[in-house]
């Protein structure tokens, strides 16, 4: 039997990561999900509403992000869905986390980190919008 979806719709705005944090941890926890994957999740998720919020909505109206978690037997599967401006993370350069922190240009390291703690990523822009899935393997 399936699965049913975990789902939440809230405002791009920098006041709910913290709704979507608890989102994901108490989804997990309905799962079974160890710690360091949650923490895992948690972060990604953060990131990636971070960049919504402050590159795809930049100068607009906030509009939304859509949540979606799924679980599989042996992964978690997140869709995240905006309707700002695209953007195509696999365009970022990877920052330089070995230089001094007055060295390193600004940004670039969220999508870093999610490319570090995730398993995939695909980003697509669709007529349903940007959508942003990653997916993390359970027990790895």
């Amino acid at each position: 039997m399936a699965r049913i979806p975990h789902r939440l719709t809230l405002a791009a705005e920098l006041e709910n990561l913290a709704k979507f944090r608890d989102f994901i941890a108490a989804a997990c926890a309905t799962e079974g999900v160890d710690a360091d994957t949650v923490f895992a999740l948690r972060l990604a998720v953060d990131e990636a509403c971070t960049n919504v919020i402050q590159h795809g909505y930049a100068g607009m109206d906030p509009g939304s992000i859509i949540l979606e978690l799924k679980f599989g037997p042996d992964k978690a599967v997140v869709h995240l869905t905006d309707f700002g401006r695209a953007f195509e993370p696999a365009e970022r350069p990877t920052p330089d986390i070995a230089a001094p922190l007055e060295k390193r240009p600004e940004g670039g390291l969220g999508l870093f980190l999610i490319y570090e703690t995730m398993d995939n990523i695909d980003y697509a822009v669709t007529p349903e919008g940007n959508i942003l899935t990653f997916t993390k393997y359970l027990g790895e």
